[in-house]
Order: structure tokens, then sequence, then C-alpha cells
């Protein structure tokens, strides 16, 4: 599992915290400024449209009093008297550049288009005669003529011959002006937007690029957009807010306005003002970052202190610093209640350690004094026996056999005693076999005439000569087989010793016998001294004695298994011996050396 530190966790939270402010205002800004924006330009586009129909409704004021007073001139009537068409275009020529319009058309009564005067090319006599044939369909003196690529709004006034009550008409007369690109950039630099005449379903005249066009009739599907207000419109890669308008109510084909304005312009600035709310934001997290790490460090400063205190009580150092620090806060208080309580426990261990001591010693004490009275006694009773006259030579021997026996078994409980004090240091490694040691400490078990009985196997496998305390470590193979051999019954025991090659450095030694395996009660502490089970006279010390000795040569055993079906002991010895230097004394807490003092 992943640990973090406090510090860490609180500088995090920092810049969470700061992070989700940060996000959270500039969405909550990007949003009120993107609404703003879009009402601004909402009311942009009904100023503008209420600037072009002022703008319409003095164009149509002036263009009717135009044609109306073009009509009344009396060179234009008694032109319309004429009957050469070819006469009227000529003579008509001087009428339409005193009137000053962008289109002049002269119509006979029959209602042919008798003359034609443009101040752009393209729009022909035949779009004039169709589009006028449209216009005396309608009621209005006011229409939108389309042709060429010009859109006109343009104003038909009938000619009279002598007063118009007497209503005789010679021809019509039609006066239009453009709407071409130099008042649609004139609008649309006054109104800050973009232009686009519809007439029908084309586009007739826009300020806007072809590619727009084309992505603006696509948009709409070829056909002209109703009146909308404020619809969002995308051409290309850029926004537009749009607004159309009905120039010429009622007219067919229908003629609409629709004005552009850039959204992505207008909301420009807020790119700029994201920047620098992220630039804020980043110097908020960093200033609040320092100023969290400054504040947590003064907060977990002493917390890791009382931490390391805690990790050097784990591991038995009472003496480690733990500085309280000042203010009187709870961190304070909780680590003088730390020293507190460790000052308790290590008074505590005291006290216990003292308990244990005078524990084991009367244990160590009830345990030697039962065994070396009960060799003594048998000194005793079998020198007495020796003292008698009447005994042959043969009783003398076997009387002093088993005093040799009772001295041997005190002696051998002196060296286990003794094994305790011993470091290893004191090892004296000797180049030799090692098969040659644990054949000897076989010759020695085997000897003894209540285990001969017992099955044995040795299966050897030649790791090499090496270095060891052949001596010690022949007394602890020795305790080892005498453990796996009495624990063992006569009629079915069997116990087995194999020596295996691990690597160029290590051998395993395993001992195996077919007991009924190490009681439950004593598997934790089987390399205690005085731990013993099942056995009449154990002192509870060769485990403990084989344990120091492999310790000393640098190696480790361990138990393997035990069940019902036997236990295995597991030796591994390094083949290069290498003494320590020093002996640690916690390694021996359960030797009883500290005890002989």
């Amino acid at each position: 599992m992943l640990r973090v530190r406090l510090s860490t966790k609180l500088l995090l939270s920092m810049l969470l915290v700061s992070a989700a402010l940060t996000v959270s205002s500039l969405l909550f800004v990007r949003r009120f400024m993107q609404a703003q924006v879009r009402r601004e330009i909402q009311a942009d586009l009904r100023n503008s449209e209420l600037t072009f129909k002022n703008l319409q409704r003095q164009r149509e004021i002036t263009l009717s009093r135009s044609a109306q007073l073009m009509a009344d001139l009396p060179t234009l009537r008694a032109l319309m008297t004429a009957t050469n068409p070819r006469t009227i275009q000529d003579a008509s020529q001087e009428v339409w550049h005193l009137g000053g319009s962008d289109l002049f058309v002269l119509v006979d009564r029959a209602g042919r288009v008798v003359a034609l005067h443009t101040s752009s090319p393209g729009f022909t006599q035949q779009s004039a005669q169709e589009l006028f044939a449209q216009a005396l369909q309608q009621e209005t003196n006011n229409h939108w003529w389309f042709g060429g690529g010009h859109l006109y709004e343009v104003f038909v006034q009938p000619i009279y011959f002598g007063p118009a009550t007497d209503n005789r008409v010679t021809g019509a007369l039609a006066v239009g002006y453009e709407v071409n690109d130099q008042l649609l950039r004139e609008f649309s630099r006054t109104a800050g937007s973009e232009v686009v005449f519809w007439y029908g379903n084309d586009v007739a005249r826009s300020t806007i690029s072809e590619q727009h066009q084309q992505a603006l009739l696509k948009t709409f599907g070829h056909s002209s957009p109703a009146s909308h207000s404020g619809t969002e419109v995308e051409l290309g890669t850029e926004r537009f807010l749009s607004s159309s308008i009905e120039v010429a109510p009622g007219t067919t084909p229908a003629v609409r306005l629709e004005i552009l304005k850039s959204l992505d312009e207008a909301t420009a600035f807020l790119k700029q003002l994201n920047r620098a709310l992220l630039a804020l934001g980043l110097v908020a997290i960093l200033g609040g970052s320092v100023l969290v790490f400054g504040i947590s460090h003064t907060i977990t400063r002493p917390l890791a202190n009382l931490v390391s205190g805690v990790r050097a009580l784990g591991t038995g150092d009472y003496g480690y610093p733990v500085q309280a620090g000042g203010g009187g806060d709870e961190v304070q208080q909780l680590t003088q209640a730390f020293s507190r309580m460790r000052e308790s426990l290590q008074k505590s261990q005291r006290e216990l350690l003292e308990a244990e001591r005078l524990a084991t010693i009367g244990r160590m004490a009830s345990s030697i004094s039962h065994d070396l009275r009960h060799s003594l006694a048998a000194v005793v009773a079998n020198a007495e026996f020796l003292s008698e006259a009447k005994l042959d030579s043969h009783q003398r021997e076997d009387l002093y056999k088993e005093v040799r026996i009772a001295v041997d078994q005190m002696t051998e409980m002196l060296e286990s005693l003794l094994e305790f004090s011993r470091t290893s240091a004191s090892l004296r490694p000797t180049h030799g076999s090692l098969r040659e040691a644990l054949e000897r400490a076989i010759n020695t078990v085997q000897a003894q005439p209540d285990l001969a009985d017992i099955r044995f196997r040795f299966d050897y496998e030649e790791p090499g000569e090496a270095w060891f305390d052949f001596p010690r470590l022949e007394r602890a193979f020795q305790n080892l087989l005498i453990n796996a051999f009495e624990a063992v019954s006569h009629e079915n025991g069997a116990v087995e010793l194999s020596v295996r090659k691990l690597s160029d450095q290590n051998v395993e030694i395993a001992v195996r016998d077919n007991g009924p395996g190490i009681p439950e009660d004593i598997r934790e502490r089987l390399f205690e001294p005085f731990v013993s089970s099942g056995k009449q006279y154990g002192t509870g010390l060769g485990l403990t004695v084989v344990q120091k000795i492999i310790q000393d040569h640098g190696g480790e055993i361990t138990v393997k298994s035990t069940s019902q079906e036997g236990t295995v002991f597991r030796v591994v010895l390094p083949l290069v011996l290498e003494p320590r230097q020093k002996t640690n004394e916690g390694e021996h807490v359960r030797s009883v050396a500290p005890l002989i003092q």
C-alpha cells in the first residue's frame, strides 16, 4: 500500500482545492461573459435592424418623390408621345442623368420597355420587361428587381398626357437605386456586422466571402431563411449570430436582409481573460502551495520527530531525543504524553526483565540442582559400594563405570552452560572434512546402548573441504541427532541425516525422524533455554546450544516441517567461514550467560 506523508496530503489537498476553484471560476466567468456577449450582440442586431429600416424609409421617400417629379417633367411627357424606341432611348438619357438614379426604365402604354439606363452593366432590357410585368400585378409602387447580379429598389410611376385627373396614361417610369457593394460596406461598417440580401432563394448581395456564402446556402438548404433573431450560424470555422428581417413584405419573390455578427470576434477577448485568470490561478496555486508547505512543515516537523521516536522505541531505543516544541498545542501535548509513556514502558521493561531474570535463575537452579543431585547421588552411592571389601574386580569395574557416567553427565551439563558464554570470536576454525565431523557425532550417538537398535541412514553429497570449528560443530550435530533418536520409538524408529550442496557457498544438512512431531505448545519456544518435552532427564539446553553454534558459524537452523509423521530440522552452513567480529547481545537474550554474574 502506498504511504503518503501528511505534508504531501496537505499540499495535494491545497493543489486540488486551488485547481477546483480556479477551474470553476474560469467556467463561471466564461459562461457569464458568453451570455453577456450574446445579449450585447443581439442588442446590436436589433439596433442594426432599426438603422436599416430608418435608412430604407428615407430612401423610399426620396425615391418616390424623385419618381413623381421625373414623371411630371414636360420633356418626358412629350418624349413618351414618340413612336420610335430608339429616339426615346437616346433622348431619355439626359432625363436619367438629371434624376441621378442607378436604374431608369421607360415603358410605353402597351407595356413594352422602350428605354433602359443603368449605372452598372449587366441588367438587360429583357430582365426589365419581365420584372415590370410582375410589378403590374402588385398594387404597391415600391418593388425590388434582381437581374444580371444587380439588386435594385424600384419605384414605378405612371406618365400621364395632360392632368393626372384625366387618366390618359402614355407609359410608365421605373426609377431605382442599386444595393451595391459601396452601400453594403457603409452599412456593414456602421452596424459593425456582415450583411446579406436574399432575393427569393438566392443570395443577391452580401459582404461575406464566396466560401461563407456557400456555407450559408448549405446551412439553410438553398432556401431563404424566415425572419429570425439571434440564431447561431457556423460559416466555415467562424460562428455568427444572425438576424433576418423582411425588406419588402408581401412581394414575390421575398426580399430579406440578414445581418450576421461574428460571435468569435466578439468573444475573442474571453481567451485573453481566460489566460489572465489561468495565470492568476497558477500564481494562487503556487503561492498557496508555498504557504501550505510552510504551515504543513511547521505542523508535521514535530509529528515526524514523534514518528521517529516511535520507530526508535519499536527497536528498543529508549534514549531517542523527542523535542516537545513550544506553543502548548495538541502536538506538544501528544509528544509529552509519548515521553511519559516511554519512560513508563522503560521502567516496566526493566521490572519485567528483572522478574524474568529471577524466574530464569530459579528455573535454571531448579533444573541444574535436580540433575546434579541425581548425578551426585549416583556418584556417592557407587563410591560407598566401592569402599566395601567383598567386591571383586569385575564388580568394582561396573561401579567405576557408573561413577564415570554420572561425572560425564555433570561435565556435559557444565559444558552446555559454558557454551553460552562463548562468542563467535572464540571459534577456532580448521580446514577439514565435514564428513568426518558428522561421522564422529554419529558414532558417539550410536555408541549409547539404548539408541543402538534404531535404524539410521546417512546420505552424503560431498561439498568439499571447508573451514569449521569441528569440535563445536560435532557437538551441535551430536545434540541434534540425540534429540532425533530419543524422539522415535525403539520398535519402528528411523533417523536420517542427509548432506546436500546448495551452491559453492552453502551446504544444507537435514536431520529427519519419524517420531510423533514437536508438541504444539513448545513449537514457538523450541530454541529457548530449559524448554523440553517428553524427556525424563532433559535439561532443555540441547537445541539452544545447537542454534548458538550454528549461528556462530554464520548459518541458520530451522524446523522445516513437523507433524505426526515426523520432524525435519534444516541446517544451512556457509562453506567459507567468516566469523563475526562483534557479538550482538540481542541475539542471546534467551541465553543464561548474563545470569551467571
